[in-house]
């Protein structure tokens, strides 16, 4: 048994001694950290694909209104007609209503589909940007390793600020 415990505190004291050692050379480091959902959001180049989405989107969501506002119209139509109305216009009407539903759900779901991948394309071409950008500044200011994902990080080693200016925000 005391054999054991011999063997065992040795391999700790070792262990230990690896671990000053690596933490004298991590000294040497140069650490940063980056907060990409901050960068993406803030960036000028972020909020000009947002304002280029929302003008090329935004005829279709305008016919996507319209139509929400059509299918109110001829619903509050029906209900203050159904008593007036004859059988067979009534049924025209329900038809209608349920066309334009269909229609409606058609159009929301293939704008939503079609908004998302052009959103993801414009965040991947930002997040080329912003990549390039962080290695720039890196190489410019000899970092050995930048994160864009930590548990914490405190200010002395976050260049988000750094990374916005580069990217043209004031």
């Amino acid at each position: 048994m005391g054999s054991r415990t011999l063997v065992f505190k040795s391999l700790v004291f070792a262990l230990g001694f690896v671990v000053m050692a690596g933490l004298a050379n991590a000294a040497d480091f140069k650490i940063g950290y980056v907060n990409a959902v901050k960068v993406i959001e803030e960036a000028p180049q972020g909020e000009a694909a947002l304002k280029k989405l929302e003008a090329e989107f935004a005829p279709r969501d305008k016919q996507i209104v319209e139509m929400q506002n059509r299918l109110k119209q001829l619903e509050q139509d029906l209900e203050k007609n159904a008593l007036v109305l004859k059988e067979n216009e009534h049924r025209s009407k329900e038809f209608e209503i349920a066309t334009l539903k269909r229609d409606l759900r058609r159009a929301t779901q293939e704008f939503r589909e079609d908004y998302n991948l052009r959103r993801n394309e414009e965040l991947a071409a930002l997040q080329k940007i912003v990549q390039k950008t962080i290695a720039e500044i890196a190489k410019q200011e000899n970092y050995d390793l930048i994160l864009e994902s930590a548990v914490y990080a405190g200010p002395k080693v976050d260049v988000t600020d750094k990374i916005l200016k580069k990217l043209g925000k004031k």
